[in-house]
């Protein structure tokens, strides 16, 4: 505790120091709520000692999925090891700072309808178990022109693929800018690139503690749409914004550590791979169907799961080919990871990590044994070949996919009854309203025809 208490004490010093030296007019408070949009606060920096204890107040009904109008009050608790100065002035010159935050009741409580608790205490049970999770993410966008009334021109005119280079590649300019950015903040990008979709980017940052990947996630979000803007361009984290081309994804690569060691590693298997990796790999696969609707949100987001389009389709894995829902990369040691690859970047990074670990964890407690790996394409199958092999569709829609979660015990039990209740809500009342809407498709096909 008296550790605990003196690295705070320096946190707080330190901080001070930096808001005087750097003369930071501003402090941004931000939160998350259960569908992953950033929200935020922004105070003068004379009211840092009223943050720092604790006294910065928010109306919580106001947020969608929080909480009551009879019991909105909610506490922001700042995570002071989040503290940076933002790379950017405000309109009037001045220098701010940002700030993570975690939500408390009035009685000092963490608020269970915050996302970031659900991930903190989804580590928690990992750590009870002797493991610390670590999760590096590739997060895929597009970047659109903008036409003479500010809306994006989704047909781009950026004609370069996968690792195309300049002149073709027409984003390089924006994705420097962005990686500059990022570095500011103090990320450690590890590569950046054209993607397959005309206008698609891929950036990827260091790997780290899943607590700490979630904020970096919501904080590049934010970076790459802002750094966008300022350049006259329009970036979408939409995981399929154009019809016949490729959707964006956020494949997760995860592994499990140990006293410092990673625990997927095992030099004296065949493979290299160890048997609690694969029974976390086991769990995995059991529950995928289960936490599909957080990992990938949105009606949208199932226009990306179809064939064609290197996305996942069906429950199997494997060391060799990109077409199963997880892969296993080359590199062993250290660097043994499993590479979830469903999710999408629209996702809630805090209840995607929370619902992935306790899926793998379920696995490693039941010793779940996994399928057989399927080495070939799987997309090249007929439907006879699949099926005498036992591999399974991932829901193909955002319905099938809140049924499943609604089955699924142990994902909602992760979630917590407050935001699995809010979510499936939310979810079923926007399949509801998309149900009910006309769409272009079918006035083009059936307008004349009937």
């Amino acid at each position: 505790m008296k550790e605990l208490k003196g690295e705070k004490e320096n946190q707080i010093e330190n901080i001070r120091r930096i808001i005087k030296e750097k003369e930071i007019r501003f402090i941004v408070l931000q939160i998350t709520d259960i569908f992953g949009k950033s929200k935020k606060v922004t105070l003068p920096s004379s009211q840092l000692d009223k943050i720092l204890a604790n006294e910065v107040m928010f109306d919580g009904s106001s947020i969608e999925g929080f909480t009551r109008i009879e019991e909105s009050d909610m506490y922001l608790y700042p995570d002071l090891s989040t503290f940076v100065v933002l790379p950017w002035k405000t309109h009037g010159g001045e220098n701010t700072a940002r700030i993570i935050c975690d939500v408390y009741t009035p009685q000092g409580e963490p608020f269970v309808g915050c996302p970031r608790h659900v991930l903190k205490s989804a580590l928690k049970k990992a750590e009870d178990m002797g493991y610390d999770f670590y999760v590096g993410p590739e997060p895929e966008f597009y970047i659109f022109g903008l036409d003479e009334d500010g809306n994006p021109i989704l047909d781009s005119n950026d004609k370069a693929g996968y690792f195309d280079i300049a002149p073709l590649d027409e984003g390089e300019e924006v994705r420097e800018a962005i990686v500059l950015t990022l570095e500011g903040l103090g990320f450690e990008v590890e590569a950046s690139h054209h993607e397959v979709g005309p206008g698609q980017q891929e950036i990827d940052f260091k790997y780290a503690d899943a607590l700490t990947t979630a904020d970096r996630i919501t904080t590049f979000r934010y970076v790459v749409k802002k750094v966008a803007d300022d350049l006259g361009l329009f970036a979408t984290f939409m995981p399929k914004p154009v019809t016949g081309i490729a959707g964006s994804g956020m494949h997760l690569n995860m592994s499990l550590f140990k006293n410092g060691e990673n625990i997927f590693y095992d030099k004296n298997t065949e493979d290299h791979i160890s048997q609690e990796a694969l029974y976390f790999l086991g769990g995995i696969l059991k529950h995928v169907k289960g936490y599909l609707a957080i990992t990938n949100p949105l009606i949208n987001s199932y226009k990306r799961l179809v064939s064609g389009f290197e996305a996942p389709v069906y429950i199997a894995w494997s060391e060799r080919n990109r077409s199963p829902l997880v892969r296993i990369p080359a590199k062993r040691g250290l660097s043994t990871r499993f590479e979830l690859r469903c999710p999408d970047p629209s996702c809630n990074p805090y209840l995607a990590l929370a619902a992935v670990l306790t899926a793998g964890l379920d696995g490693i407690k039941n010793k779940i044994v996994p399928p057989a790996p399927i080495n070939e394409n799987i997309y090249s199958m007929s439907s006879k070949e699949r099926e005498e092999k036992g591999i399974k569709c991932l829901p193909k829609n955002i319905l099938e996919a809140i049924d499943e979660f609604s089955k699924d015990e142990l994902i909602k039990d992760a979630l917590g009854a407050h935001i699995t209740n809010k979510y499936i809500s939310a979810k079923l009342k926007e399949w509801e309203e998309y149900r009910q809407i006309v769409q272009p498709y079918e006035i083009k096909e059936y307008l004349k025809e009937y």
